[in-house]
C-alpha cells in the first residue's frame, strides 16, 4: 500500500469502529447526542472514502485525454471536502443555537464520558497522522481529511467543556463553546476551499518561489540570463515556462544540453511538476 493511502485507510476503519461504539452506548443509555455523534462518524467514513478515490484518480499517469496527468483532481476533491466542512460547521452552530433557545442540557454518565474522551484521543491521533503525511507529500486531500478529524475533536471537546460549565451552574456553556467551534471549523473550511480554488484556477506561486526558480536556472553552467518566467498551479503542482539566455558561440547541441539541464534542475524543485524552457542567444534572439 502506498504511503498516501495509509492515513485514509486508517481514517475509514477508525471512524467505523468509533461510530459503532458511539451508537451502541447511545442506544444503551438513550443518548441522542451520542447516537448523533456516531452517525456523524459514519459520515466521516464517506468523506474518507471520497478522499481515497480522489487520491487514486489524481495519481493516475498522463493519458490521451489528460496529457499532463490527473493532478487537478486532487484539488477538486479537496475543494469538495472543504465544502463538506462548511456543512459540519453549520450543523454544530445550528445545534448550539437550538440548545440555547430550547434550553437543552447535557446529562451523561461515566461510560458516556469515557467514550467522548476516547473519541477525542483517537480522532486527534488521526488528525496528526493525516496532517503530517499530507504536508510531507503536499497532498491537499490528506490535509482536508485531517481537518475533518480535527472538527470532531473540537466538537467533542466542546461537549466536555460544556459539562464543566454546567457543573459550575452555567447551563449554556456547551452551546456557547459549540458556537466558537463552529466558527473555527468554518474558518478552516474557508482556507481549504480558497487554497484549492487557487490551485484549480491556475494562480501564480509566491514571489519567493519564482525567485528560487530563477536562481536554479541561473545556477546551471552556461546560463547567463533568465527572463519571461511564468508559472501557474495545475492542481497542487506548478507548470513553469521561462526563457534562458546562452552565449552566441555555443553550438545548437550545447545550447540544447543546457536547456535540458535547466529543465531537470527546475523539475527537481518539490513544488514543480513540469518546466518548459526556451533558449535565446544573448544579443541575437529574445
Amino acid at each position: 500500500m502506498e504511503e498516501v493511502h495509509k492515513p485514509l485507510v486508517v481514517s475509514i476503519f477508525g471512524n467505523i469502529l468509533l461510530a459503532i461504539l458511539k451508537v451502541f452506548v447511545g442506544f444503551l443509555y438513550s443518548s441522542l447526542a451520542l447516537i448523533s455523534d456516531g452517525i456523524h462518524s459514519l459520515s466521516d467514513v464517506v468523506t474518507s472514502i471520497v478522499g481515497y478515490l480522489g487520491v487514486k484518480i489524481s495519481s493516475k499517469p498522463a493519458d490521451r485525454t489528460h496529457p499532463f496527468g490527473h493532478s487537478r483532481f486532487e484539488s477538486l476533491f479537496a475543494f469538495f471536502m472543504g465544502m463538506a466542512l462548511f456543512l459540519v460547521a453549520y450543523e454544530i452552530g445550528r445545534d448550539a443555537l437550538e440548545r440555547i433557545f430550547v434550553g437543552y442540557t447535557i446529562e451523561v454518565n461515566s461510560l458516556m464520558l469515557a467514550v467522548v474522551v476516547l473519541s477525542i484521543i483517537s480522532k486527534e491521533a488521526m488528525t496528526q497522522y493525516s496532517l503530517r503525511t499530507g504536508k510531507r507529500l503536499n497532498n491537499q486531500i490528506l490535509i482536508a481529511d485531517a481537518y475533518h478529524h480535527r472538527s470532531d475533536v473540537l466538537s467533542s471537546a466542546a461537549v466536555l467543556i460544556g459539562l464543566f460549565f454546567q457543573k459550575l451552574g452555567f447551563s449554556y456553556g456547551d452551546a456557547l463553546v459549540g458556537l466558537v467551534v463552529a466558527l473555527l471549523i468554518g474558518k478552516v473550511a474557508v482556507e481549504i476551499v480558497l487554497k484549492n480554488v487557487n490551485y484549480l484556477t491556475g494562480t501564480s506561486p509566491p514571489f519567493e518561489l519564482c525567485e528560487k526558480i530563477k536562481e536554479t536556472a541561473l545556477g546551471v553552467e552556461g546560463v547567463i540570463g533568465v527572463h519571461d518566467l511564468r508559472a501557474h498551479y495545475v492542481g497542487p503542482k506548478l507548470h513553469v515556462e521561462l526563457h534562458i539566455e546562452v552565449p552566441p558561440h555555443l553550438t545548437l547541441k550545447e545550447a540544447h544540453d543546457i536547456s535540458e539541464e535547466v529543465k531537470r534542475s527546475i523539475e527537481n524543485i518539490d513544488e514543480v511538476e513540469v518546466a518548459f524552457v526556451h533558449v535565446d542567444i544573448k544579443g541575437i534572439t529574445e
